[in-house]
């Protein structure tokens, strides 16, 4: 058995039998779980195993559990995603990175999947905070980022209000889609929608902007079809003003289940007087992800198209 896969099987077991003892649903006994290993309640070690055999094993059972509680608020970023954020995080850092550490904030954290797949790409180099309202999640990514040991600070709150966070490098954000049910807390917003209920994927781009530093990079996961929507204009609008669109990245369709799922990368800087805009946008697709040659000449072109957009005055 692979690493992970030990870890795994030693997770899932624990989880199964509190889950019976104490008739429990899945994903709360897995938290129980990983909660009384960090209290030592389990000898339990596998040798020469890494923080990325760890972040996946939890990953695979937190997904057996999603898949039990069908729960709408309950899903993840896959490996697949986050190691392409993690590409281009680590490309529009590239200088940053050899001197100093980043930091960066996932405001729709969930479990924490995509913000401990970029922090293990970027070992020891960055520094994170991440805004969840759902009280299981927070406690499973909390528990997560204990075991694999990344310096995470947490909130538990409505990523949507006022903040707690220091305004960050870079913000990485698995966008949640549909309508945000606070009209309140939507007026405080430029992308409240003049009729109707707003966005909360648009919300949740004007608020990540509002927590990176000048200059800095918002790398969102975002629908395919963003652009596209009755409140396109307002977005279009709302970008024009604040940031440049650095980035739009079109994943393989094979990574998703239909067409309606289908998901693109936006990468945005926020506006700077020391910077100017972008001379080019990078428009791109990634190939299909088994192409290992057409997936190299792919990063090629990113590192290519980073080096020749100097945006220095």
């Amino acid at each position: 058995m692979e690493k992970f896969e030990q870890i795994f099987k030693y997770i899932n077991d624990n989880a199964e039998n509190i889950a019976g003892q104490q008739e429990q649903d899945y994903l709360e006994a897995l938290l129980q779980t990983l909660e009384d290993t960090l209290d030592g309640k389990f000898e339990w070690q596998v040798q020469g195993a890494t923080k990325e055999d760890m972040r996946k094993a939890i990953q695979i059972a937190i997904l057996k559990g999603m898949r039990k509680s069908a729960q709408p608020n309950h899903q993840m970023t896959p490996d697949t995603l986050g190691l392409i954020v993690s590409h281009f995080v680590e490309q529009c850092f590239d200088q940053e990175l050899s001197e100093r550490t980043i930091s960066i904030v996932d405001p729709a954290l969930g479990t924490g999947n995509l913000l401990f797949t970029v922090m293990n790409a970027l070992e020891g180099k960055v520094t994170a905070s991440g805004v969840e309202v759902d009280d299981l999640l927070i406690r499973l990514a909390a528990a997560t980022g204990d075991l694999i040991q990344q310096p995470v600070t947490l909130f538990r709150q409505d990523a949507l209000e006022k903040l707690l966070v220091d305004p960050a490098d870079a913000v990485v954000c698995d966008l949640p889609v549909g309508y945000y049910p606070n009209e309140e807390v939507a007026l405080d917003y430029e992308l409240c929608a003049a009729e109707g209920m707003s966005y909360a994927h648009h919300l949740f781009i004007e608020q990540s902007l509002n927590y990176t530093k000048e200059g800095g990079f918002g790398f969102f996961l975002i629908p395919a079809n963003l652009f596209e929507s009755d409140q396109a204009k307002q977005l279009h609008q709302y970008i024009k003003g604040h940031a440049w669109i650095q980035a739009v990245i079109q994943l393989p369709d094979n990574l998703f289940s239909s067409k309606a799922h289908e998901k693109s990368i936006l990468i945005l800087q926020k506006q700077s007087e020391q910077l100017k805009a972008p001379r080019e946008v990078l428009l791109a697709k990634v190939p299909n992800m088994s192409n290992r040659d057409a997936l190299a000449m792919f990063f090629e072109k990113v590192r290519m198209w980073k080096e020749s957009n100097n945006q220095k005055r």
